[in-house]
């Protein structure tokens, strides 16, 4: 096989693939496990984005021993790119649900919240979505191109630019909520006694009664899961921006261990934290949609 036909800058490695392919799975089957026990449908978001990096691992194992397969390589790129995006959106919903759940409906005011607490959940998703497809599209277009490509530079300067607008739209939006859902960790806490006082303890002192259902009545813990999850999007995000602005060639797209590192290593957290402290534990309602009482 010869070096020129790869589509990688570097040699990939086989096993650093294989290991976190493993380690996705294993968090794939936790996450679809604790799923289907809750019957938390609000979580499938976070079932796909573990299918996809698992999937996204697999084909690049495969990649790995051919270098020259567009199909597979083109896969991982772009379900690796996106998964973390899921992510993100799934931080939206949860942020949503804590806001409906612990603060009072006349004080869900956009000075609370920065936003209109009522829109916050679409209005980030919005974004997340048009992320989603400009990164779609930018990776789809930079890791199918070769070198020997006739239009080799406007391909690459039109894939490098939608694939920095979505990174840009992601960490605009993502950084606005960041802060948002930070301070709000803060100004949470004078809810957590009406909280208390909204649903009845259980027996066990540890929990509340919320529609009849016990809920761990540390609910700030969940919040906290999110600012968390939220600040390792973040370090993948701003990653994922000096990649693309570096394209076609660069030290982050030059260096394997740089994936791992700044992306594959910064995600995998994410899902041991939701898998932990699951949002089933702490939030009443985990269908697709707020009952209307609720909202």
């Amino acid at each position: 096989m010869q070096q020129s036909l790869s589509y990688y800058d570097y040699n990939p490695s086989l096993a650093a693939a294989a290991i976190f392919t493993v380690l996705y799975a294993i968090l794939f089957l936790l996450t679809t496990a604790l799923w289907l026990k809750h019957r938390a449908w609000v979580c499938t978001i976070m079932v796909v984005a573990a299918a996809m990096e698992m999937v996204g691992y697999l084909s690049r194992t495969l990649s790995t021993l051919n270098v020259d397969n567009r199909t597979l390589y083109v896969l991982q790129v772009s379900l690796t790119v996106l998964a973390p995006v899921l992510i993100a959106g799934f931080c939206y919903i949860l942020f949503g649900r804590i806001i409906f759940l612990v603060v009072p409906r006349e004080l869900r005011t956009l000075r609370l919240i920065w936003v209109p607490p009522r829109f916050v959940t679409p209005i980030f998703v919005f974004f997340d979505i048009v992320a989603l497809l400009l990164q779609l599209s930018g990776a789809v277009i930079i890791s199918s191109i070769q070198a020997t490509d006739p239009d080799f530079q406007e391909k690459i300067h039109h894939g490098k630019t939608l694939a920095e607008a979505g990174v840009g739209v992601q960490l605009a939006a993502f950084g606005l909520f960041s802060v948002i859902a930070v301070r709000f960790n803060f100004t949470s806490k004078r809810f957590e006694k009406s909280t208390h006082e909204q649903f009845p303890e259980d027996d066990n002192d540890r929990s509340l009664q919320m529609d009849t259902v016990p809920k761990l009545k540390d609910w700030p813990a969940i919040l906290r899961v999110v600012n968390i999850v939220s600040g390792l999007i973040l370090i993948r995000t701003i990653y994922r921006m000096i990649q693309f602005s570096q394209v076609p060639s660069g030290y982050l797209s030059e260096n394997e261990w740089c994936q791992y590192i700044f992306d594959a290593l910064v995600i995998l957290p994410s899902f041991i934290l939701f898998i932990w402290w699951h949002p089933a534990k702490y939030l009443p309602y985990l269908g697709f949609r707020l009952p209307k009482h609720a909202r």
